[in-house]
């Protein structure tokens, strides 16, 4: 079945083309218009099934290979022939990289007790010129990440596809809202399944469109269109990036596609801190790319203002799918980011840093959904951290249940938001657990998921991201890691209570009359109705079933990753086989020590001591880094780039005495900071409402700090957005003033030129031919006139008189001769 995944994107496409080109044209009802949408995501997702299942799990499995369909011609289109290429970049990187190979050849030759002594490599430093074949196929890919965000994409997609059936309902664009959320799984779906770097960036940028477009789907908003603009221009920032690092890519490998980037890559020599290579580089590009489209720092900005687009895009583009994108990105290119211990350092700290600062400013916001993006913008933090600190497969664990509880908790707002008559300040709101029971129910699911809670999917990946900090031998300083990691921890799950309490315990604030909002103003122009008391209502059937499937989820989806410290119950240390998702991720991560991908068996220690030989000949010694040598022992001993300093875990390990009491240590105090943020939660805004405005007024600094978002925006449209407009502005005054007036000047020039021109023309030049012609006129004239008579006689006098001159002129000489020989002889 793996064979006929091509249709797995097709289908939304076509869907999308059918509602976006023939919806309006033939006036399709909603029922249609949301059948045909939800039709062709649920054959896409049931297709996706069929075709995991049979990839990884039937009888004729081939996990842990990549499958391509251009392998067996199911299907494969010649997309761009580029043909020949040089290859220009990585020369230095091929050259360690074959020097350490020749070394390792050498040494397995020689006895065990020999192969820790050094051998002499003489190499060249010059490499031969370079090039290969550059043919871009579109071909679609599955192996075991491509499998998960293909299940992710369309199994929370349709639950979404769903609910805004019923979200929309009555809203005149519900044609063109479908149309652009089909166009938006066709990209996504292109981008986790392309086969090749182009593939993803084109469905890179088809994403970003589309979220445009979404964004902006409340085009008479001025504040939509400002989101929407805000979006757009923003990830143009990290594609710029991206995009470079795709160029680097074809310069460095000759190829786009993947399986032959990483097979190449692999080979690469490592480079630790201090060392900046080519690998860090293309790191640095992908990862630039991978801020704008899941908005860390500092491109982090975009996201909560595209909370004004419709509920059903903030779940589906802004939670589940297409932030996450920048996961999927790192996690495909592992191979790439751990070849730079650097830029491991640098995604694991922006992450860190991204979810601290994010966790913040949830505190204090009052709008709903800008509470649930921020919470978002903080989620994806830790994602990127666990990447940094080398869990990348925890990492992606983190965006399936994250997909899972925060498209429920999106989709339970707009549950709330809709049964409120599209209210979303939470001030407005309160006690609506009694009238929205399923709303409820199921948004607790998606809370104590996100704070933590076991046996809920978020404490499963969550904790492990904090373990793997705390155990990290990737990067320095991961203690620190793992304490910014639990403050955020902490502050997720008391704005996450402060949430739910605010939204449906306590005193039921929306019974007074108030003003509407900008989005409920949006709503009114559709639905007009004077301003008076709206009582809350529970949503349909098509929303609120969406919501306890995703609660479902929520609930057990964790349950798939499952850890070694719970062997004492389970038996292993990943229970389920390949069901396990660490298990059936593995084969795709790159492991740094034995340099194969999985984690495989690692070799004896190595000191590789090689030497390269100049141009000129002379042997010169060359240190291959420790990175690069296989080691055993102890977890401490097999470090991937040598030593990194203090660890937390080994430290705690010591003193306790057992890996599996460490990683117990690590959960209770996992759990009791979720503990802690619940505790806070509930006593300011359940036991005691006052201490909220007290402490604000205690910590108004920072209080204000968060609220206002650290004034990060502001600093933006201060130093950027102004200084642009400013230099805007200088450049049209150098255009106007300075080219313009170049030009205009050039032109006067040119006029006073003519004027000149003409004048000379026209008394000097003129006057002396008139001079003339007068001359000719007045003198001549009359002479001319009186031989004008008209009387035959004389014009025939004048004829003799001409012929005897033309006589006179041509035989005057022989006549004068004549008549002097005549008067000689006569005298």
């Amino acid at each position: 079945m793996y064979r006929y995944i091509w249709l797995v994107p097709l289908l939304p496409l076509i869907g999308a083309a059918i509602n976006g080109l023939l919806g309006r044209r033939f006036g399709f009802s909603e029922k249609l218009i949301g059948g045909i949408a939800v039709g062709s995501v649920a054959l896409s997702f049931l297709i996706s099934v069929a075709a995991v299942y049979s990839y990884g799990f039937s009888s004729q499995s081939i996990w842990p290979r990549t499958y391509v369909t251009s392998q067996d011609a199911a299907f494969k289109y010649n997309w761009i022939p580029g043909g020949a290429v040089r290859i220009t970049q990585g020369s230095s990187e091929r050259i360690s990289a074959a020097a350490y190979q020749e070394a390792e050849r050498q040494r397995a030759a020689l006895p065990p007790e020999e192969r820790n002594k050094p051998v002499s490599v003489f190499t060249s430093d010059a490499e031969a010129s370079r090039g290969s074949i550059l043919n871009v196929e579109w071909s679609y890919q599955l192996d075991p990440l491509s499998s998960i965000f293909m299940l992710i994409v369309t199994g929370v997609g349709l639950c979404i596809f769903v609910f805004a059936t019923g979200y929309m309902h009555g809203d005149t664009g519900f044609y063109r809202f479908f149309a652009y959320m089909g166009l938006f799984m066709f990209m996504m779906l292109v981008l986790v399944m392309g086969s090749n770097f182009l593939m993803m960036f084109v469905g890179w940028e088809g994403v970003g469109l589309c979220s445009y477009l979404l964004i902006g789907y409340y085009f008479d908003r001025q504040e939509a269109a400002n989101a929407s603009r805000k979006a757009f221009i923003t990830n143009r920032i990290g594609d710029f990036g991206f995009a470079l690092a795709v160029f680097a890519v074809i310069a460095t490998f000759g190829t786009s596609q993947y399986t032959d980037v990483i097979a190449q890559a692999k080979s690469y020599p490592i480079e630790t801190i201090g060392h900046w290579g080519i690998m860090s580089w293309i790191a640095l590009g992908l990862f630039i790319g991978a801020c704008g489209k899941s908005a860390q720092l500092p491109l982090h900005v975009w996201l909560p203002d595209a909370m004004a687009g419709p509920t059903p895009v903030s779940a589906l583009i802004h939670a589940a799918t297409m932030v996450t994108a920048g996961l999927y990105m790192v996690t495909r290119t592992n191979v790439i980011f751990q070849h730079s211990q650097t830029m491991m350092l640098v995604v694991a700290l922006v992450g860190a840093v991204t979810a601290i600062f994010a966790a913040t400013i949830g505190i204090t916001q009052n709008d709903i959904k800008k509470v649930l993006a921020y919470s978002t913008v903080s989620q994806l933090g830790f994602m990127f951290m666990a990447c940094g600190v080398g869990a990348f497969v925890i990492g992606i664990f983190h965006v399936m249940t994250h997909a899972f509880f925060k498209a429920l908790m999106f989709l339970g707002a707009g549950s709330v938001i809709h049964g409120l008559h599209h209210e979303q300040d939470m001030r407005r709101m309160g006690g609506l657990k009694k009238y929205m029971p399923y709303t409820y129910w199921t948004f607790l699911a998606g809370w104590l998921a996100i704070c933590g809670i076991i046996p809920f999917s978020g404490f499963w990946s969550k904790d492990e991201i904090l373990w793997s900090a705390a155990s990290t031998n990737y990067i320095p300083i991961g203690w620190l890691i793992w304490l910014i990691g639990t403050i955020a921890a902490t502050g997720t799950a008391f704005y996450m209570t402060r949430l739910v309490a605010m939204t449906f315990w306590g005193e039921e604030k929306f019974l007074g009359t108030h003003e509407h909002t900008p989005s409920h103003e949006a709503h009114l122009k559709e639905h007009p109705a004077p301003k008076h008391v709206h009582i809350p209502h529970e949503s349909p059937r098509s929303m609120w079933m969406p919501l306890v499937a995703l609660a479902v989820l929520a609930t057990v989806g964790g349950f798939v990753g499952v850890g070694p410290a719970w062997k004492f119950i389970t038996r292993t240390e990943h229970p389920g086989g390949r069901m396990n998702i660490v298990t059936f991720m593995d084969p795709i991560i790159w492991n740094p020590v034995t340099r194969e991908f999985g984690k495989g068996e690692e070799g004896s220690k190595q000191e590789a001591v090689g030497s390269r030989q100049e141009a000129g000949g002379r042997a010169v010694p060359t240190e291959v880094p420790a990175a690069e040598v296989r080691q055993t022992g102890s977890a401490e001993n097999t470090a991937p780039y040598g030593k990194t300093g203090f660890n937390l875990a080994h430290a705690a390990e010591s003193k306790l005495g057992s890996e599996t009491a460490t990683e117990w240590l690590f959960i209770i105090i996992s759990l009791l900071v979720a503990g802690v943020g619940i505790g806070l939660g509930l006593l300011f805004y359940v036991k005691d409402t006052r201490l909220p405005e007290l402490w604000a007024a205690r910590l108004r600094p920072l209080y204000e700090a968060s609220y206002n978002k650290y004034w990060v925006d502001e600093f933006y449209g201060w130093a950027i957005t102004r200084r642009t407009m400013d230099a805007a502005r200088a450049v049209f005054a150098f255009d106007s003033k300075v080219v313009d007036g170049a030009v205009n000047g050039s032109a006067w020039l040119t006029r006073l030129w003519s004027r000149i021109s003409g004048g000379f023309d026209k008394y000097v030049v003129d006057g002396i031919v008139n001079t003339i012609a007068a001359f000719v006129i007045r003198l001549m004239s009359p002479v001319i006139r009186a031989a004008q008579t008209g009387l035959a006689p004389n014009y025939a006098l004048v004829m003799v008189i001409g012929l005897v001159v033309v006589v006179a002129m041509f035989f005057g000489p022989d006549i004068i001769a004549k008549l002097k020989a005549l008067f000689a002889i006569a005298f």
